[in-house]
């Protein structure tokens, strides 16, 4: 057999576990990882009403890797969801603290994000992500071009705009979030190219609330919808807009925006159309998310991209580059979220490739399953009973947490 045929076979009998319970000590960062074992198939050990944690050894194509997984059951009254996120789109904390400050009882990161500019100097990293971002069932973000993003390559026939969420019905499931909204001006209507977001596509006008945070908007008008470093655009203006009238003009800046202001930031032909307003001008913006699939609202949705649909692996996985990674799974119907992050220890961060991903989703039951920002940032965090904070279960691979600009958070009670 060939190593890729090696490969493949490891990624299909992936699930060569060993479950460990043992307590994990530490305010913040987990012990060493326990080495007692008992079957995979064991119940866990229980987190809150609804919720399960356990851990366990995966023989994959690189050697062992140690994971760790919450079983969540929507269908337990008791049992919520939601987006965790330090209060702005474009801004980060680290998963235990994001969960702290919420409440949850167990948590893991979430969506990729624009974690360096060193191709453009002098522009700052926004820490914003790449997809769309629902939290408490209010809209936060839409998706940055394909060429725009920040993490893996993305599976064939899938983009920036794939969410994993849970909707107003209690059930999880993938779906895709497209931007709709408009700028309508004196001069007609102009369609909104972005929201919230660190890149906007070319010759687009899109929009920046409070929910954006204090972030400089110079980032968005730099790279291309096809490269992300490409350089900053040259042509380029925003406008602020205040309760439905445009306030001031010039060129994009930075600095909290106050609730009620509407800063509109455009590049190349949209830049050309802002300029044209004038203080006093009426403008009225209008922006959502529109699901291709749910025909219920969601509560949370985070970016990332699918890797498992109905039982079977999107084709084009890539199964050569082995890292540290955490995933999300849907059981029965979407009312069980599988939610496993990897250990980044030096003893056991050999992890999986995206193949092998999708094949350990399928054998813990799953029948979807979607990829989250991986290597450094995969952490996973959980609440003991009467404990004033969570403890991280996962060694982060960078030796310490990493700040995220989000993640999903489970509460209970």
């Amino acid at each position: 057999m060939n190593r890729d045929g090696r490969r493949a076979a490891a990624g299909r009998s992936v699930l060569t576990v060993l479950t460990a319970f043992g307590v994990l000590a530490g305010a913040a960062l987990a012990g060493a990882a326990p080495a007692g074992a008992v079957p995979a198939g064991g119940p866990g050990r229980r987190i809150a009403p609804g919720v399960t944690y356990r851990e366990f050894d995966i023989t994959a194509a690189a050697g062992r890797t140690h994971a760790h997984l919450l079983t969540v059951d929507l269908a337990d009254p008791h049992v919520r969801t939601d987006l965790l996120y330090p209060g702005a789109v474009a801004a980060r904390a680290t998963v235990s603290r994001l969960a702290d400050t919420a409440g949850a009882v167990a948590g893991v990161n979430g969506d990729f994000f624009d974690i360096t500019e060193t191709q453009h100097p002098g522009v700052e990293a926004t820490g914003a992500t790449v997809g769309p971002a629902v939290a408490g069932g209010q809209v936060l973000k839409a998706a940055v071009p394909e060429g725009q993003r920040f993490g893996p390559a993305l599976p064939p026939g899938t983009s920036t705009r794939e969410v994993l969420g849970v909707g107003t019905d209690r059930r999880a499931r993938m779906d895709r979030l497209s931007l709709t909204g408009s700028v309508t001006t004196r001069r007609g209507k102009l369609p909104l190219g972005g929201l919230n977001q660190y890149a906007l596509p070319q010759n687009s006008v899109g929009a920046f609330t409070s929910r954006w945070g204090g972030a400089s908007r110079v980032r968005a008008i730099c790279g291309t919808d096809t490269d992300r470093a490409a350089g900053c655009g040259t042509d380029t203006y925003e406008v602020k807009v205040r309760h439905g009238r445009v306030v001031g003009g010039g060129a994009p800046g930075g600095g909290p925006i106050p609730s009620g202001t509407t800063v509109l930031v455009g590049r190349e032909q949209g830049a050309r159309e802002l300029r044209e307003l004038a203080p006093g001008d009426a403008v009225t913006v209008t922006h959502g998310l529109v699901a291709a699939t749910a025909k219920v609202p969601y509560a949370f949705a985070v970016g990332g991209y699918p890797v498992l649909r109905h039982g079977t692996p999107l084709s084009g996985l890539d199964h050569t580059a082995s890292a540290v990674r955490t995933v999300a799974g849907l059981k029965g119907g979407g009312r069980q979220l599988l939610l496993l992050a990897l250990d980044g220890a030096d003893d056991s961060r050999s992890g999986l490739t995206i193949a092998e991903e999708a094949a350990t989703m399928r054998g813990l039951g799953a029948s979807d399953a979607f990829n989250l920002d991986g290597g450094g940032s995969s952490e996973m965090v959980t609440r003991d009973a009467g404990a004033s904070g969570v403890t991280v279960r996962n060694h982060p691979s960078g030796g310490a947490e990493r700040p995220v600009p989000n993640g999903i958070g489970v509460f209970s009670g």
